[in-house]
């Protein structure tokens, strides 16, 4: 197994697809692992979202002359993949009596 370096996710969001245009919309991405700078604009220090709805793609913008080789974007299906099982173990209940 292989494992790949994606921008951290805080917030789960929507995708369409409507077999021509995808729309990935609502999701905060952090910092990937190696927290890079290339990621931070240059003068404000804060991150942007990049999309690429042709491609399906969600990343962070890189302000690094000739892109950002830190980390690659999160695909449709990757964040498809997130939501149906976050929707699976929120559908979970506890086996566990709460504590109290």
């Amino acid at each position: 197994m292989s494992r790949s370096r994606k921008p951290s996710v805080f917030q789960v969001g929507k995708v369409r697809d409507d077999g021509h245009t995808v729309v990935i919309s609502g999701w905060g991405l952090g910092l990937c692992a190696a927290a890079c700078a290339c990621h931070r604009h240059p003068s404000a220090g804060h991150l942007s979202i990049e999309e690429d709805q042709a491609g399906g793609k969600l990343g962070l913008a890189s302000y690094r002359d000739g892109g950002c080789d830190c980390c690659e974007p999160w695909t449709a299906e990757e964040l498809s993949a997130i939501l149906r099982d976050f929707r699976s173990v929120s559908s979970l209940q506890s086996q566990e009596p709460l504590a109290g």
